[in-house]
């Protein structure tokens, strides 16, 4: 394909609706021009949860009205698009089928190149597009859906060194948040709810931090929180304010610790000669404990911290159209076959991550 210059990216992988319109320039740098999000909160607010069903329907009715904004906030006409990217997995089939079928019909009416990206990829090449971190960097991928350490060496080279077996961090804590009776979504809520608790009051657990390798599990410690709940009700026949904000703190420091640890066994694997930079991306990463455990990690180990703005590390479709650019020059682009994959693992090498949780099929 041609030099790229201007990409229009679609995402629709989960609850976000998403457009974007990034600029390449000649030595391949990303420039944001535009970037608009349409949220789902409101619509699944009563649930407790994302209902896919829901979030499809969104999805098709937000989709050509998010790329007329993206387009007119960057005063960009479709007709100087050089490509369109769209997120074709993983995630909730429905929001992806409806993703990659509005951009399959931008491709054909304006004949313009189509890239199929995976969702994960994204995240993990954000930080080439707001920090031009150079390849290999160690990429921590912590949000809602998905918790994967990586190292990536290229724009399609990515070696999964360890994940969540059942739930990601960001699922657990709005499960939590639920067991607590704190409202959605729960990473801000619990964060907020833990800064008057306890962290020490109740013996939590950490799992797998007792075996070896970056493979974490965060099932169980939801489940410790259920009946460490259930004991204080029993007890005092209800859950305190006290009660809640120590059980809040005590769930958020089993997070960190684990995250922290198993980011300290993530390094083993970094190569000796390359620059050491330890990268994270997802919405999870916006919790000030997890982040400063995190920084203070990467200064153990003499490795640059980068967090992109929170904007760029929850859903969004402008690492979808970057993470096109990066690629294009290694692949031919898809043409109007390209389908809707609820499962798409980063490193094909390696066995599928176990489990599926409700913010999308683990990879």
């Amino acid at each position: 394909m041609p030099k790229t210059r201007l990409i229009l990216g679609l995402e629709s992988s989960c609850d976000d609706t998403a457009a974007a319109v990034v600029q390449i320039d000649d030595e391949g740098r990303g420039t944001v021009l535009s970037s608009v999000v349409a949220g789902q909160t409101a619509l699944h607010a009563d649930f407790g949860g994302v209902v896919p069903e829901i979030a499809a329907r969104a999805h098709a009715e937000k989709l050509d009205h998010c790329v007329e904004d993206a387009l007119a906030e960057a005063s960009v006409p479709l007709s100087q698009i050089d490509a369109i990217a769209v997120t074709a997995g993983p995630g909730l089939i429905g929001g992806v089928v409806s993703g990659v079928m509005c951009a399959k019909g931008l491709s054909a009416a304006t004949g313009k190149p189509l890239y199929g990206v995976n969702h994960l990829a994204g995240h993990a090449l954000t930080p080439r597009l707001t920090d031009n971190v150079p390849y290999p960097y160690l990429m921590l991928l912590v949000s809602g859906g998905h918790c994967q350490f990586l190292l990536v060496r290229g724009p399609e080279s990515f070696d999964r060194l360890g994940g969540t077996i059942d739930d990601a961090p960001g699922e657990a804590f709005d499960k939590v948040a639920r067991l607590l009776g704190l409202p959605q979504p729960g990473g801000p809520a619990i964060e907020r709810c833990a800064e008057t608790g306890d962290p020490n009051r109740f013996a939590l657990p950490r799992p797998l931090l007792d075996r070896d390798g970056c493979d974490m599990s965060f099932s169980g410690l939801k489940t410790a929180v259920l009946r460490t709940r259930d004991k204080c009700v029993a007890d005092a026949g209800g859950l305190t304010r006290q009660d809640q904000a120590d059980l809040a703190a005590g769930f958020q420091a089993a997070v960190v610790e684990v995250l922290a640890k198993k980011t300290r066994r993530a390094f083993a694997s970094y190569p000796a000669d390359a620059p050491r930079g330890l990268c994270v991306a997802g919405g999870v990463a916006a919790n000030k404990p997890i982040r400063a455990a995190l920084e203070a990690v990467a200064a153990e180990e003499d490795a640059a911290f980068i967090a992109p703005p929170l904007a760029l590390c929850t859903d969004n479709a402008a690492m979808i159209a970057f993470a096109a650019a990066e690629q294009s020059g290694l692949r031919s682009a898809d043409d109007l076959t390209l389908s809707a994959r609820p499962r798409w693992p980063l490193d094909t090498a390696r066995p599928s991550m176990l489990g599926s949780g409700k913010k999308g099929a683990k990879a």
